[in-house]
């Protein structure tokens, strides 16, 4: 492969960045400079919601910012702390930490833990493992991110109050909160900035969606600190961030401590993979640009790892801060690195300038991005035309609530592959008819009016037979041979049978032996050739006649009229349940 092909397969950010077109440097400048606004604050904040020092979350931007812009595929796509993550990120690494907490050794943590999801998606990506992130499907990840909005709201509302609450799970930290209030822990001045913030956040966000709300927030927040002195009225501040840029280190855990990072490296690696794809997807289609999974696996991965060497932690697209690169006329990710080039200005020069910064700000700021995270409508939507994944999202959603963020991922991805499972095991079967006037044969579920052909049964079982579902096909089979009048030949409608495995073959060959002795013939029409090609090979044609296989429905149809001189009628057969 050629330098420049392998560059471009493995490294497409700086790919682009060769071709830089230099009259897109004035946007991506702006475009960077209003993105570092919105960075600054939301990696304070998401890197507390995780559990670490605010400032590990502006060392964790800028490194993961470099890290894509040179290895991600995505023109415009911003990758940074999230907070779908944080919870995730907390959830794995403060049961590791010692009692009454250790800031070194949760930043240590919270890397490895970097590392092993950069390590596990770059390897996917490696190997097209894209798909892996279809392994979600989207009820249970509505019903996932409803939970988890839910958690960190809950979790964020003591800092909101003032105070701080000891809680384990859900519950406890409600009933944590609830204790707090009830015995007069509320800072007064804090609530105020705190919701007050939270207030403008959201009426921004929906009013005037183009105005940077956190930024505005933020501002207003340092300047109500100075004019009212708020820390001497019980509001904590962010205080001096440390100055300088972090060094590249090698972070330092027990072996032990691996195996329970490995858990929350996968769910996490996921979780970032699924929105970081449907993220770039949506993006990337208005622009008529095409997503290759694995090339963005490789991205995010290189963003992992850039951030876990500097003493950052996992990080995932932002969908939020997307928009405002977009918007902003972001050309290419030019925008990320004039943003990571800021933020390291800011440490380097002016580490004070966030001091008067509220922390009930920062959990406003938290709040917001959970309540985006939310989705009602989506939620009702399946309420209204689809029962089953509503239900599913509902479990996904207590699933988040009950067990903890990370046995939700957990309950969610089983929910989506239980739910391929079943309607594998349980596809969609009935009967068809001869609608007058309709070329061809129609569910009679659909059509009840539908004609029937006296003697033959017309059956369609939509997906393949296999191990899971072969009762269910040989029990509908026997159930219309039993109907009245009894049928002389079943026809079995094959063009949606995909595939039919050992176990299938087996189950063919005793129910075609058992149709014989009562007189009913088993017969197959528009049977897929790569079906019927292992049927030779199962040697069923031994058993079931080679002359019932038949190309199309019609030719099948004709056949049985010739041989039995049959009429066509209604309610000549049994509908299937």
């Amino acid at each position: 492969m050629r330098r420049g092909g392998f560059v471009h397969s493995f490294a497409p950010g700086l790919a682009t960045l060769f071709s830089y077109r230099a009259r897109w440097l004035p946007k991506d400048l702006v475009a960077g400079l209003v993105l570092t606004a919105l960075l600054v604050p939301q990696g304070m904040a998401y890197a507390e919601l995780a559990g670490l020092p605010a400032i590990t979350g502006l060392y964790t931007s800028i490194l993961c910012l470099v890290g894509y812009a040179l290895f991600g595929p995505s023109r415009i796509l911003v990758l940074g702390p999230d907070s779908s993550l944080g919870p995730m990120i907390a959830a794995t690494i403060l049961p590791l930490v010692v009692a009454n907490g250790d800031p070194q050794r949760a930043i240590a943590l919270a890397s490895v833990l970097a590392l092993m999801t950069g390590t596990i998606t770059v390897l996917a990506g490696v190997g097209r493992l894209g798909f892996v992130a279809d392994l979600i499907s989207k009820p249970t990840m509505i019903g996932y991110m409803n939970g988890l909005a839910l958690t960190i709201l809950v979790g964020q509302l003591p800092k909101l109050f003032g105070f701080s609450a000891e809680g384990e799970g859900f519950v406890g930290e409600v009933v944590g909160f609830v204790h707090g209030v009830a015995i007069g822990e509320t800072v007064p001045a804090a609530l105020a900035i705190g919701a007050g913030g939270l207030i403008l956040i959201v009426t921004f966000q929906r009013v005037l969606p183009k105005v940077p709300a956190v930024l505005v927030v933020v501002v207003l927040s340092i300047v109500a600190v100075g004019l009212f002195d708020l820390g001497e009225r019980g509001v904590a501040l962010v205080g001096v961030l440390p100055q300088g840029f972090p060094p590249l280190t090698i972070p330092d855990v027990e072996l032990s401590d691996l195996a329970l990072l490995l858990a929350g490296a996968l769910g996490i690696a996921l979780v970032s993979l699924a929105d970081t794809i449907s993220t770039a997807s949506a993006f990337a289609a208005r622009t008529g640009q095409v997503v290759d999974g694995s090339k963005e696996m490789i991205g995010i991965g290189a963003a992992n790892i850039a951030a876990g060497l500097f003493q950052g932690f996992p990080v995932s697209t932002s969908g939020s801060r997307t928009a405002v690169a977009e918007q902003s006329g972001a050309k290419s990710q030019v925008t990320g690195l004039v943003g990571a080039i800021a933020i390291t200005l800011i440490l380097l020069l002016a580490p004070g300038l966030l001091r008067n910064l509220p922390q009930p700000t920062l959990a406003a700021v938290v709040i917001a991005a959970s309540i985006s995270l939310a989705d009602i409508p989506g939620t009702l939507r399946l309420y209204r035309v689809r029962r089953t994944e509503f239900s599913l999202s509902v479990a996904a959603f207590v699933g988040v609530v009950v067990l903890g963020v990370l046995p939700g991922i957990l309950v969610a991805v089983a929910l989506s592959i239980g739910n391929v499972f079943r309607r594998a095991w349980w596809p969609y079967q009935t009967v068809l008819g001869r609608v007058p006037g309709i070329s061809g044969f129609h569910d009679v579920r659909s059509y009840p009016n539908a004609e029937r052909l006296r003697g033959c049964v017309i059956f369609r079982f939509d997906g393949p037979v296999f191990f899971a579902n072969a009762r269910t096909f040989r029990e509908q089979i026997q159930e219309l041979a039993r109907s009245e009048p009894s049928p002389k030949w079943i026809v079995v409608a094959a063009e949606p049978i995909t595939d039919v495995d050992t176990t299938a073959a087996d189950m063919l060959h005793d129910l075609d032996l058992d149709l014989n002795a009562n007189g009913v013939s088993l017969v197959f029409a528009e049977m897929k050739d790569p079906v019927r090609h292992k049927i030779d090979r199962y040697g069923l044609t031994r058993t079931i006649d080679p002359s019932h296989f038949f190309p199309t429905l019609e030719v099948a149809v004709a056949a049985f009229l010739k041989e039995t001189g049959a009429e066509w009628g209604q309610g000549a057969a049994k509908e299937t349940d």
